[in-house]
C-alpha cells in the first residue's frame, strides 16, 4: 500500500506531499494527523530550512474525504467536537512553524485545502489551480479554515466566497491574495525553487523572529505597547549571535557563516 504521505529532504528543504491520487488527495483523520506529525518534526529538524507543500495528481487537495464525512455524519457533539480540533491543530501546526512555507499548488484546492494552502506563508499556483469554500452548500461552516482565509484574502472576498460557495479560479484567487503568485506549470518549480534560494540566505533565527513579528503586527493596533515592542525585538536580534554574524559579514562583504551550512 502506497504510503498517504511523502516525505522529502533535500538540500536544507524538507518537500511534504499529499499522495492519495485516487480521491484527489482528499484528507480523513488519518491523515490529518499525520500530517501535524510531519511538520512538528520538521520544525524541530535542524537540518531543514523550509518546507514545501505539494500533491501528487491531478488536484492538490479536494478537502474532506467521502468516507471521512459519512463518519461524521453518524457522529455526535463531542465526537464532531474532537474531529475538528484534530484539523484545527494541523492548520495551526503549518501556521506557526518557525520556518518558511511554500503550498505547490498545481491543480484544485477546495475548501480545507484552501485552508492548507492559505496557513502557509507563501502559496504558488498554476492556471489549472481552482478554488472553493463549499461549506455552505452542504449546509456547513468553514470554521476550523477561517483564520488562515480570511487572513489570506481579506474579509470582502471571504464574505462572497464563504457565502456564495462558487468556484473561483487561480487568476482571482492571486488578485485576492490567495495566491502569492501566478506562473505557468512549466515554471511552477523553478519559481518554488528561486524562492527558496531566497529563503535559505537569510538567517535561520532571524526567519523565525520574522514569522512572530508578522503574526503579532498584523493582529495589534499600532500603538505605543506595539511601537516599544518592535523596538524591542530589533534590539534583542541585534545583539544576537546571528545578527551579529549578519552585520560582520555585511560590512566585510562576505557572505554570512550560515549560507555556508551543509547542503
Amino acid at each position: 500500500m502506497a504510503e498517504r504521505l511523502l516525505v522529502r529532504k533535500h538540500d536544507r528543504v524538507a518537500t511534504v506531499t499529499l499522495n492519495r491520487p485516487e480521491v484527489r488527495n482528499a484528507f480523513d483523520d488519518a491523515l490529518i494527523g499525520e500530517l501535524a506529525t510531519a511538520f512538528k518534526v520538521l520544525d524541530d529538524d535542524r537540518e531543514v530550512r523550509a518546507v514545501v507543500l505539494a500533491g501528487n495528481g491531478p488536484a492538490f487537495c479536494a478537502g474532506a474525504d467521502l468516507n471521512w464525512m459519512r463518519r461524521m455524519a453518524s457522529y455526535g457533539y463531542e465526537q464532531n467536537l474532537h474531529d475538528a480540533m484534530g484539523l484545527a491543530v494541523m492548520l495551526q501546526t503549518i501556521d506557526r512553524m518557525r520556518k518558511p512555507t511554500i503550498a505547490r499548488v498545481h491543480g484544485p484546492a477546495f475548501a480545507g485545502g484552501t485552508g492548507l494552502v492559505a496557513a502557509c506563508d507563501i502559496a504558488i499556483g498554476t492556471p489549472e489551480a481552482k478554488f472553493c469554500l463549499s461549506e455552505a452548500k452542504l449546509g456547513l461552516s468553514p470554521a476550523t479554515i477561517s483564520p488562515y482565509v480570511v487572513r489570506a484574502m481579506g474579509e470582502r472576498a471571504a464574505r462572497r466566497y464563504f457565502l456564495t460557495a462558487e468556484v473561483f479560479d487561480a487568476e482571482e484567487a492571486y488578485r485576492i491574495g490567495m495566491l502569492s503568485g501566478l506562473v505557468p506549470a512549466d515554471r511552477l518549480d523553478a519559481t518554488v525553487a528561486g524562492l527558496l534560494e531566497h529563503l535559505l540566505a537569510g538567517g535561520r533565527e532571524a526567519l523565525a523572529k520574522i514569522k512572530d513579528l508578522i503574526r503579532t503586527v498584523a493582529s495589534g493596533r499600532v500603538d505605543d505597547d506595539m511601537i516599544a515592542d518592535t523596538a524591542k525585538r530589533i534590539a534583542e536580534i541585534r545583539v544576537s549571535p546571528e545578527g551579529k554574524e549578519g552585520i560582520a559579514s555585511f560590512l566585510e562583504k562576505r557572505k554570512p557563516a550560515w549560507a555556508g551550512e551543509k547542503k
